[in-house]
């Protein structure tokens, strides 16, 4: 579509970028952009600067040894002061898109007397917001997702104490930790909610992880996005009649019951949680699968009861990210020794991006507290590449899925509205709330590139690989021509 420019008249903003109309997804009506005015130069002088500014001012004479006490003292005061201030009063990275400047109320209202600070011009922080939203003390005037897309002209994305608070006293502790038996507690007490709570949201097949667009004109069903999905996993896999396949992170065993029954594959999934575990195994026998070909475990990762080499084709979709950054490479190097020395890897993993923006961070913060507890490993798809390849594993290809998702979580927000009085008459208002927050945030987040998905096709990086026997399988290199092709000629066509 063509850019549109709209000049400042009866409140209306002010656009210099374009907007999209596309079926396929839930467009952006406002795709403005945040703060990122963070430097860790800045950080790292401020840091250094404040104890020396300290010796200065005090009207006896100091050295080095009482410089560094100040310099333990003063550390993490000053870094939480420059966050705040720098979150809070940074510039936006452009201002191609004025907001409305609406009041507040326009969007949400605020029923708690200690809100009322957020007045019709005074933006209010969106962890405030939305924890205020979780316990019924705010509303939004409208449908979330909606009120969500204008979330610029009403909330700010400033670090607030509570953040700070939960970045110390929980998320830092769990990255250093991140046990197994926190792993075994965190997925359990996720995944084994309820296989109704799910449904209600995710649909009949029980996927949560992203579906994949085919047509962009059409609004395909949640259904027809991840069948576009798990062929397309399965295809770049080239996974054949008899193939020991290893799906790490199954899920409710949708992917191992269509790679069994389409493909032939012999199938075993591996999952922590138990409701999981029963319904997959269901799923897998209502589908032809008989036992002796397909099998969801419920285990750990570390405990799957093959010996090195024995799957020659190994699937681990959006699992890794609840590994955790401290034990990322130790898990890679455990499924490169799964892996036969001539088989395939699909690993697709969420993460955020390198230039993030304040809201990131908040968004980010929200997932990891509310949604995705202990998935600490959400990181830039170069630093999984750099994790992969030093485990020893060469790229084949890589998608970027990003705008799949917001698509496939589109769906499951729709799906969720459709079900809040079955949500709400067994999980509680609360529980509703959180998720469409978090379904409504993630439609936008992942559409904007907040955060994506990386779904990447990898091998053993070992000179006996057979890299030609992968050209039929490698999907990028056969995209569709649009257009009749006529080749370039060549001098020696011209001389003759």
């Amino acid at each position: 579509m063509a850019d549109q420019e709209k000049t400042l008249n009866g409140g209306e903003p002010v656009q210099v970028v374009r907007t999209t109309n596309y079926p396929a997804i839930a467009n952006a009506p406002l795709p403005a952009e945040g703060s990122a005015a963070f430097s860790n130069y800045q950080l790292a002088a401020a840091v250094i600067l404040v104890p020396w500014l300290i010796t200065k001012i005090l009207p006896f004479r100091t050295g080095w040894t009482f410089y560094f006490f100040l310099l333990i003292l003063t550390g993490v005061p000053t870094a939480v002061g420059y966050w705040t201030f720098k979150s809070k009063y940074g510039a936006r990275v452009n201002e191609k898109i004025t907001f409305p400047g609406k009041p507040i109320s326009t969007y949400i209202e605020l029923k708690d007397a200690k809100l009322k600070q957020y007045n019709e011009t005074k933006k209010i922080p969106m962890q405030v917001f939305h924890d205020a939203y979780f316990d019924g003390k705010a509303e939004f005037k409208g449908d979330v997702l909606e009120i969500m897309e204008y979330r610029h002209d009403w909330a700010s994305f400033e670090f607030t104490p509570e953040l700070f608070r939960y970045v110390f006293m929980n998320l830092i502790p769990e990255v250093i930790v991140h046990s197994q038996s926190q792993d075994e507690e965190q997925v359990r007490d996720h995944y084994d909610r309820g296989d109704d709570f799910y449904s209600w949201f995710l649909g009949p097949r029980m996927i949560y992880t992203s579906g994949v667009i085919k047509d962009i004109n059409r609004q395909e069903t949640l259904e027809e996005l991840q069948d576009n999905k798990l062929t397309m996993v399965c295809e770049k896999l080239n996974l054949q009649k008899g193939d020991k396949m290893l799906d790490i992170g199954c899920g409710w065993g949708t992917l191992a019951a269509f790679a069994g029954k389409n493909y032939g594959a012999d199938v075993t999934g591996v999952t922590l949680g138990k409701n999981q575990t029963a319904f997959g195994n269901r799923r897998l026998r209502e589908n032809g699968v008989p036992e002796e070909q397909g099998r969801i475990l419920c285990m750990d990762y570390r405990e799957i009861p093959h010996p090195k080499g024995y799957f020659n084709k190994i699937s681990c979709l959006e699992m890794a990210e609840h590994v955790g950054i401290r034990r990322y490479g130790t898990f890679l190097r455990e499924v490169y020794d799964l892996l036969d020395d001539n088989g395939i890897l699909v690993f697709q993993v969420a993460g955020i991006r390198t230039n993030w923006q304040f809201e990131d961070l908040n968004w980010g913060l929200f997932m990891n507290k509310y949604v995705f507890p202990g998935a600490d490993a959400s990181l830039p798809l170069g630093w999984v590449i750099s994790q992969l390849e030093a485990a020893n594993f060469e790229i084949k290809s890589v998608d970027v899925l990003g705008v799949h998702y917001s698509a496939t979580i589109h769906r499951w927000y729709l799906n969720w509205l459709s079900n809040k009085e079955k949500v709400i008459a067994k999980y509680g208002e609360r529980w509703y709330r959180i998720w469409v927050y978090f379904l409504a945030y993630s439609v936008i987040a992942s559409r904007q590139g907040t955060a994506s998905v990386f779904q990447i096709t990898a091998h053993k990086n070992l000179n006996a690989f057979h890299r030609v026997e992968g050209i039929p399988s490698h999907t990028s290199i056969h995209a569709p021509i649009s257009r009749e092709i006529s080749p370039v000629i060549s001098h020696t066509e011209m001389w003759e």
